[in-house]
């Protein structure tokens, strides 16, 4: 008889993102007490502690870590196959799960997503932005199906495809100096606050193929979510942004706000779509692919 069970994994995963085991069993819709005579039951088969009880708290042990570790690997996957399992008795084709890894493509899915839920009614589309484990990780656990990403992590098992080509420009205000120029040089931005979304510099196109080559820093930077108050700040000027040209071109005019090409060459960007190798002859994502590469050819 199996010591480990499914529902040791979803404990395992409720009280780390619940933060203690009452909220857990509520999530779990348990009482604390069968929830604690489970793991304790289990922690007796296995011959060791899965966590440290400290008063009310609890803390994973070396065992209880990569319990959890496997818990978040293997949930989501059980979760997914229930979900096909069900969509298949119910005689539907399945639910297209898109992670976004971009923050502005929202307005250049917008245009793929509404031929598609047109030519695949039985086809469910859900857009997620927030990842346990970021995009890449998302697909290897099957949290999503397929993953929008200017900035492809190319790994075995996974097949990106270019489906939208744009180029990063600089943001700039009405009155801002720089919408005079040609072109801005990374020394332009010595003085400037950059308002950026919230993702590591190490992954924005303005520092790693701007103003780190050239030893340069903003002034100051400031974190915002949105586009649309990215675009209000810049107008109002607050500080300069870093966006797609094409969304600077459909929506620069509501704001009074400019695009300003970045450096003499400009940067030049793609839009992928990523998905697990194992799903390529999934006729609904395959469709979702072909959808997104012939808007990039019109646009060509």
């Amino acid at each position: 008889m199996a010591i480990l069970e499914r529902s040791h994994l979803s404990i395992m995963r409720a009280v780390e993102q619940q933060g203690s085991l009452t909220a857990a069993a509520e999530a779990l819709h348990l009482t604390q007490s069968a929830l604690s005579h489970t793991m304790r039951k289990l922690e007796a088969q296995l011959g060791v502690a899965i966590w440290h009880r400290e008063g009310r708290s609890l803390r994973p042990t070396q065992a209880g870590e990569y319990l959890l570790a496997v818990a978040n690997r293997l949930e989501p996957q059980l979760i997914y196959a229930e979900e096909k399992l069900q969509q298949f008795a119910r005689g539907e084709r399945g639910t297209l799960r898109i992670g976004m890894e971009c923050h502005p493509c929202y307005q250049w899915l917008l245009k793929i997503v509404s031929p598609y839920l047109a030519q695949w009614p039985g086809v469910e589309v859900d857009v997620r932005q927030k990842f346990q484990f970021g995009g890449i990780g998302a697909l290897f656990g099957y949290e999503i199906d397929m993953l929008v990403t200017p900035d492809p992590l190319h790994k075995p098992g996974l097949i990106f495809e270019p489906v939208f080509d744009y180029e990063q420009v600089l943001v700039v205000g009405a009155d801002h100096p720089l919408r005079q120029q040609e072109y801005a040089l990374p020394a332009d931005l010595q003085r400037e606050t950059l308002i950026t979304y919230p993702v590591p510099s190490e992954r924005l196109d303005i520092f790693t193929r701007f103003l780190i080559p050239a030893g340069i820093q903003p002034r100051s930077q400031k974190v915002i979510e949105t586009t649309d108050i990215m675009l209000q700040m810049v107008a109002s000027g607050r500080g300069v942004a870093a966006l797609p040209r094409w969304l600077v071109d459909e929506q620069g005019a509501n704001f009074a706000v400019y695009p300003v090409q970045l450096g003499p060459e400009g940067i030049p960007k793609q839009i992928f779509l990523g998905y697990r190798e194992a799903d390529v002859d999934l006729d609904y994502l395959r469709a979702f692919i072909t959808l997104a590469q012939r808007y990039r050819q019109q646009l060509a």
